[in-house]
């Protein structure tokens, strides 16, 4: 598990001079933003590398390729890996037998290093542009991503390196991408979730679930960084003209998550501003539940009746062309 010794080092703890430099720079937003949230960005997203992500990983990646596919690719890369979620979730589930990991930040790089290590799967790492992914031409036989296409100011040059990178006839799978009219009401769920709890728990008894001041402080200045740092959102149809354009072949989009999004964006937003540990085990398994239900909902009965757009999630496949039999 190796990342480049000319990698430059994490800055986990960025100066306010830095932070108002990045309110005009996307790209050094990116780098604080996710140098910031790297060591505890598992635990906000609850983000696991056991049966229940490896399922979920799993699962996004058949929703839009199919399940009938030939596996393990050999060798895989995952762009804008952030702590390795994805591919080291896909390798567990028998997707990909080696990886490299790719990210703006070099504080993401080294989380998803060390969780590479810890589950002793074969990857490396760079910290690299995404628009300039760092491999020679015709290297991976699979390139991945979730929630990565949105942070990128020039998708389709991204696209075209991914294409590059990849050998003929080679696959790529983004998922988690926030589509325009899901993006919309996730939002101002999340800004009413937020407003109420942390304006509720001001008051009497309620006043022990509310985070202090210096957490909830911190929380909005990432917030404001957020902001920089989430560029784009998608329509399914018009990711589909991208990766076109890119030179892909076989592209198809998906879309996922519709009633499950109006309940897991409320409950992230509440999670994150009460105290830590204040929620237990029943309130995980209500909201894990809870959306795996709504999820079924919408997989089996939404999907039939709502159009692909409105769904929160956006998932892109297609491959390279020229492959020989």
């Amino acid at each position: 598990m190796t990342a480049s010794p000319t990698d430059p080092a994490p800055n986990p703890h960025a100066t306010a001079e830095e932070v108002a430099a990045a309110m005009q720079d996307t790209k050094l937003a990116q780098v604080l933003y996710h140098d910031w949230e790297a060591e505890t960005y598992d635990d906000k997203w609850s983000i696991s590398y056991d049966e229940r992500c490896i399922d979920y990983a799993r699962g996004r990646f058949d929703a839009v390729v199919g399940s009938d596919q030939d596996l393990p690719y050999e060798r895989a890369l995952e762009l804008g890996c952030g702590t390795g979620f994805f591919l080291l979730n896909l390798m567990q589930g028998g997707v990909a037998k080696t990886g490299s990991v790719t990210d703006l930040s070099p504080g993401m790089v080294k989380v998803a290093l060390r969780n590479a290590e810890g589950l002793g799967l074969p990857v490396d790492g760079r910290v690299a542009d995404a628009e300039r992914i760092p491999y020679e031409d015709n290297t991976f036989d699979l390139v991945v991503g979730h929630a990565v296409l949105h942070h990128i100011p020039d998708v389709e040059k991204s696209l075209r390196e991914v294409l590059r990178v990849l050998k003929p006839g080679g696959r790529f799978v983004f998922a988690g991408e926030p589509t325009t009219v899901g993006d919309f009401y996730a939002r101002w769920l999340s800004r009413a979730t937020w407003y109420l709890t942390t304006n509720v728990t001001k008051f009497g008894p309620l006043n022990d679930w509310r985070r202090p001041q210096t957490e909830l402080d911190e929380s909005s200045r990432a917030a404001a960084l957020e902001a920089v740092v989430d560029i784009h959102t998608f329509d399914p149809a018009d990711l589909e003209k991208m990766a076109r354009s890119a030179g892909a072949v076989q592209v198809h989009a998906a879309s996922e998550e519709f009633t499950a999004a109006m309940l897991g964006w409320p409950v992230r937003t509440f999670e994150a501003a009460v105290p830590e540990g204040k929620l237990g085990w029943n309130w995980a398994r209500f909201a894990f539940g809870g959306w795996k239900a709504l999820s079924w909902v919408d997989d089996n009965v939404m999907k039939h009746i709502v159009p692909k757009g409105f769904f929160y999630n956006a998932m892109i496949t297609g491959v390279k062309p020229g492959a020989t039999d």
